[in-house]
């Protein structure tokens, strides 16, 4: 005798129309708030020239990466090709969505990845979220960001959000849990408080391992803002789409090169602010 099917993808469907039906003037507030830090970073990246930008960031390259000439140098070598092939604009777009999807995700993160180092409960709950957003296919947050937020920038970035958010969350937690238990018995000795010991003690013991963290969330968020295009995110994703559409070999790969560029120029820096161990 066969099992009745459950109806998972009805109920979860169910789910997220209540949710927009009852809680859509709270969607439209935090579009609002997420359109208006879009523009912010947009507009500032965009308010110098591409030759003034690029060597303020060739330079700010060089000492944050502890004077390494070679990569400042590929940074500017970078950018400007990037400016030669005309995606200055479009690489902007995807650098402002990046860098707010990434905001946001560890503004969320890194507290939530302290709060599981501290509480077990909080960790119980939170570690089978966090299991089911890393397995889920990307392209299935695509979908209830469009119900909840439209087609724009905005529902792309929030569905970038909470697929970067995970590794924050887990390597901050981490780092916590690393520090070693004689730092905290002597801290714990000298009668800190419990905000004393963890902006004092565990958070810089643990910066390593959550800059490992902001890096893969950086990462993780350029590399979802790409399949945000698919539902009007716009930027470099978007070009690539369109030459994916038009079979349009040339136009594809410019875009993908910039990203490329990108990429490596973030993770470079993230590693540069990364102390050592």
């Amino acid at each position: 005798m066969a099992l009745p099917e459950l109806p998972i993808g009805e109920t979860v469907e169910s789910s997220v129309y209540w949710l927009n039906d009852n809680f859509g003037f709270l969607m439209d507030i935090f579009s609002e708030f997420i359109d208006i830090l879009i523009s912010g970073f947009k507009d500032i990246l965009l308010f110098l020239p591409p030759i003034v930008f690029i060597l303020i960031i060739s330079i700010f390259v060089y000492f944050v990466s502890r004077k390494n000439l070679k990569l400042a140098v590929g940074t500017a070598i970078g950018f400007l090709l990037i400016d030669n092939m005309d995606l200055w604009k479009l690489s902007m777009e995807t650098l402002a969505l990046v860098l707010s999807s990434a905001l946001v995700a560890l503004l969320v993160g890194i507290p939530t990845g302290i709060l599981t180092a501290k509480n077990e409960t909080a960790f119980h709950i939170v570690k089978p979220i966090l299991d089911f957003m890393q397995t889920m296919p990307s392209f299935v947050y695509l979908i209830p960001a469009v119900i909840f937020f439209g087609l724009g920038n905005v529902p792309g970035l929030v569905a970038t959000i909470v697929f970067a958010m995970p590794p924050a969350i887990r390597l901050t937690n981490l780092g916590i849990r690393q520090v070693p238990v004689e730092l905290n018995e002597v801290a714990n000795a000298f009668g800190t408080t419990s905000m004393q010991k963890l902006v004092k003690v565990e958070l810089p013991v643990a910066l390593p391992t959550i800059m490992a963290g902001v890096n893969q969330c950086i990462m993780l968020s350029l590399s979802m803002v790409v399949i945000a295009a698919m539902i009007g995110a716009r930027g470099l994703g978007y070009q690539v789409l369109v030459g994916i559409q038009r079979v349009d070999i040339g136009q594809g790969f410019e875009a993908g090169l910039a990203i490329v560029i990108i990429a490596i120029v973030l993770d470079r820096l993230t590693q540069g602010l990364t102390p050592k161990k």
